[in-house]
């Protein structure tokens, strides 16, 4: 992929990211290659739990987007849509403030279903939170 690929679809990103839960939370796709995607979420006050940390939900809402990006790269998307159908999450630290990133990296690349793994890391690559995502391309429906 060159850069003025790369530089497009991150730009689809940002457009299909409008009025959802992903500009909610401030997520964004940064980077993509042949072998992940990256994106990043501020760590602010809108995504803490009561006790002013990340909340898992967020964290997980973060995987769930990165990951299906790169499913979404993977399909043929004029036939196909991208569905999550499991996702498992180990929290593992805490953070109060600052960015995560989310890197999915595929563990299998099926036609039909995806496996994929998201490590979500702090700004000093500490691991916060470690997810496994399970996709499905299901054709479009006329």
């Amino acid at each position: 992929m060159d850069n003025i690929q790369k530089e497009e679809i991150l730009k689809s990103c940002r457009h299909m990211f409008k009025n959802t839960l992903m500009e909610t939370l401030d997520i964004e796709v940064i980077d993509i290659t042949e072998d992940y995607v990256l994106g990043k979420m501020p760590v602010t006050s809108k995504v803490h739990q009561p006790d002013g940390v990340l909340h898992g939900g967020a964290s997980v809402a973060l995987a769930e987007t990165i990951g299906s990006m790169a499913s979404f790269l993977l399909c043929n998307t004029t036939d196909f849509v991208v569905r999550g159908i499991e996702i498992s999450a180990n929290h593992l630290k805490s953070i109060r403030e600052g960015f995560v990133y989310a890197k999915a990296s595929a563990i299998h690349k099926g036609k039909t279903t995806q496996l994929w793994e998201i490590k979500i890391t702090d700004e000093e690559d500490n691991l916060i939170s470690l997810v496994k995502l399970t996709t499905i391309a299901l054709p479009k429906k006329s």
